[in-house]
């Protein structure tokens, strides 16, 4: 398999202190099964969409117990240089380069506005392998109140390059690789419609194959319907919590209504 552009996004875990309970919720809610807890590494956990690896959930550390978050890797050729330019841009190292046996190197970080995201370097394990099926991974955005702070930071610490959405009466940003001009990762300003107290945070968004229905399992499992459903250009979407607190979206990407927004180069 061919490495990733750097920055692409690779991979996302959560912890749970409810481990089972994660498993059961997001089991029903994405039709996620789930593999053989690792005890060597936490019971690190791999869940699976139709087969592939999709994600990853595991029990806090000893200290690290309170509300879970999934975090988003973002893919990097030499971790150690990539935590380099984190530092050097204002960014906070949370976990240094970490060997995690074959699989790969791991770090994780804060961006200057909050952010938490994690960095990954791939060896045996290489990230996402299911893709498009209901439960794969599909998109992500960067929530934050100090958007320049973000666009400054990230394209600093990835090759990337930013687009603004025009016409719109939202602040929002599309990084894309320099290297084939995919688009990659979002950034939403956040509005007085979030409470204080919810920080800046990166959004992860599943496949589902009928959002309203991933809605009513997912509330009638505990969890929170904190936007939608909306049918967009991208598909039909709603935000959600599940009962442990962490923020997800759902997107159903064949209900797709309206004119795809024009984007205007930044950097």
């Amino acid at each position: 398999m061919t490495a990733p552009p750097e920055g692409t996004p690779i991979w996302a875990d959560a912890m749970f202190s409810e481990l089972e309970g994660a498993k059961s919720f997001y089991g029903d809610v994405l039709g996620w099964t789930f593999g053989e807890a690792s005890s060597e590494y936490g019971n690190y956990t791999q869940a699976f969409a139709d087969g592939k690896a999709a994600a990853a959930v595991v029990p806090p550390m000893p200290g690290q117990e309170g509300h879970s978050a999934w975090c988003l890797y973002l893919a990097s050729s030499d971790a150690e240089a990539t935590v380099g330019r984190i530092r050097d841009n204002g960014g906070e190292v949370l976990l240094e380069p970490m060997r995690v046996g074959d699989f790969g190197t791991m770090a994780l970080a804060r961006e200057p506005s909050g952010a938490v995201f994690g960095v990954w370097q791939g060896g045996t394990h290489e990230g996402f392998e299911a893709s498009g099926v209901p439960g794969a991974y599909c998109w992500a955005e960067v929530f934050t109140r100090e958007p320049e702070k973000s666009d400054a930071f990230f394209t600093a610490v990835f090759p990337y390059r930013t687009q603004r959405m025009e016409e719109s009466d939202v602040d929002f940003v599309v990084f894309r690789n320099q290297e084939g001009g995919e688009p990659v990762l979002g950034r939403m300003r956040m509005t007085d419609d979030f409470p204080p107290e919810v920080p800046s945070y990166i959004n992860v968004y599943f496949v589902v194959d009928d959002c309203d229905e991933a809605v009513r399992r997912a509330t009638d499992r505990g969890g929170v319907l904190r936007f939608g459903p909306m049918n967009s250009p991208f598909g039909r979407f709603a935000a959600l919590s599940d009962p442990q607190g962490a923020a997800f979206t759902v997107l159903d990407p064949a209900k797709r209504e309206g004119d795809m927004p024009k984007l205007s180069d930044v950097s």
